[in-house]
């Protein structure tokens, strides 16, 4: 019986192998920007809550965007007590000739608040093109003319970017960020490549005006966890196609703790659950070192077992190092991998035994359906 555990430990370690090393071949830096000559004019909604580690440096990157068309932006917040606002208040007085709005609003539409915040927002809107970012997230000066330009081919209703982890608060931010970098990102890449997921990826999406109005607005989203993706469903029900950028933004990681983090990445990981629990369920194929390392402990250190070991750590590393050349920055040392694909395992296992998360200080059971319901 051990002999047959560890011979299915280890063949699934092996697959993971490959997968990991498909994935970083998939990894390359940023192709070139489609050119246009005419520009749509763009509202970005940028919903904020509370103080978040270096916001003020992300939301300054959408003030320098290079964009050459009519450029809205608004912000939204659940309360003008938000301290989020004061941030915003010294860079709308940093660059005047910015058109900015901000909306503060408690009302609620539905469990989620962030497609609440984004609802309440919406009544503001004045653009063509609508695009929605976290407050997390930093965009280099063309990532708005990237966006747009990827949005304007034939037969694209929703274009949603690539992005890469960056830790913001300490050394458990710089672990779930190499989450992002090292694992979630590189399976987005490759499924998306390989046709078995169409990713819709919620820290920056844009789509047309019309386009959010014929599926619903974000009225339609509320009650759901996994808001980008039922966005994106919407859209290819709606007759259009879902794109995922050629190109990468930063998203800061503020989790101060391993407390902070697990509760983060057990919501992050049971979205994807109710979205698709036997893909789920099958990506336990990608973790190859953790499955590596129980075949070890099953078959003990022959020398296939150990073989199997070494190809999954190079297959890591091999990601890791496709991942910092394509996006120009290294997301966290190699030594750590370990403890990132431990930790990651542990999230995925635990991810089948519950059924609420913890959002913003708000507990929430997560229904079959993906629905969120207040606890």
């Amino acid at each position: 019986m051990t002999t047959i555990v560890a011979i299915v430990l280890l063949g699934m370690a092996g697959i993971g192998a490959l997968f990991n090393l498909a994935a970083a071949a998939l990894l390359r830096p940023a192709g070139s920007m489609r050119a246009r000559e005419e520009w749509p004019s763009v509202t970005v909604l940028k919903p904020l809550h509370g103080l978040e580690p270096a916001l003020e440096d992300n939301l300054r990157t959408l003030f320098e965007q290079r964009y050459p068309g009519p450029l809205q932006i608004i912000f939204g917040t659940s309360s003008n007590a938000d301290p989020a606002l004061g941030i915003v208040a010294g860079l709308r007085a940093a660059h005047p000739q910015a058109d900015v709005a901000t909306v503060s609003n408690p009302a609620l539409i539905g469990a989620n608040k962030k497609l609440s915040n984004l609802s309440n927002m919406a009544a503001l809107l004045a653009h063509d093109v609508v695009v929605i970012a976290d407050s997390d997230v930093a965009w280099a000066p063309d990532t708005l003319a990237r966006v747009v330009a990827a949005l304007d081919c034939p037969g694209v209703g929703l274009v949603s970017c690539r992005h890469v982890g960056r830790g913001d608060a300490g050394f458990w931010s710089r672990v779930a960020a190499m989450d992002i970098a090292y694992r979630f990102m590189p399976s987005v890449v490759l499924g998306r490549a390989i046709g078995l997921a169409q990713p819709v990826l919620g820290p920056t999406m844009a789509l047309r005006a019309e386009t959010l109005a014929a599926i619903g607005g974000f009225p339609a989203f509320a009650d759901l966890l996994a808001d980008d993706y039922e966005i994106g469903r919407a859209v290819r029900r709606h007759g259009l196609k879902t794109e995922l950028s050629n190109f990468f933004i930063v998203q800061g990681c503020g989790e101060p703790s391993l407390a902070a983090l697990t509760s983060h990445e057990l919501r992050w990981s049971l979205t994807v659950f109710r979205i698709d629990p036997v893909g789920f369920a099958g990506s336990l194929l990608t973790h190859a070192l953790p499955l590596a390392l129980l075949g070890v402990v099953a078959a003990g250190a022959s020398a296939v077992s150990l073989w199997v070991l070494a190809a999954a750590a190079l297959s890591r590393l091999a990601v890791k190092a496709r991942m910092d050349r394509a996006t120009g920055m290294a997301t966290g040392p190699a030594l750590l991998l370990p403890l990132r694909d431990l930790l990651s395992c542990a999230i995925f296992c635990a991810t089948f035994f519950i059924d609420k998360v913890d959002w913003r200080g708000s507990e929430f059971r997560v229904t079959r359906d993906g629905r969120l319901q207040l606890r």
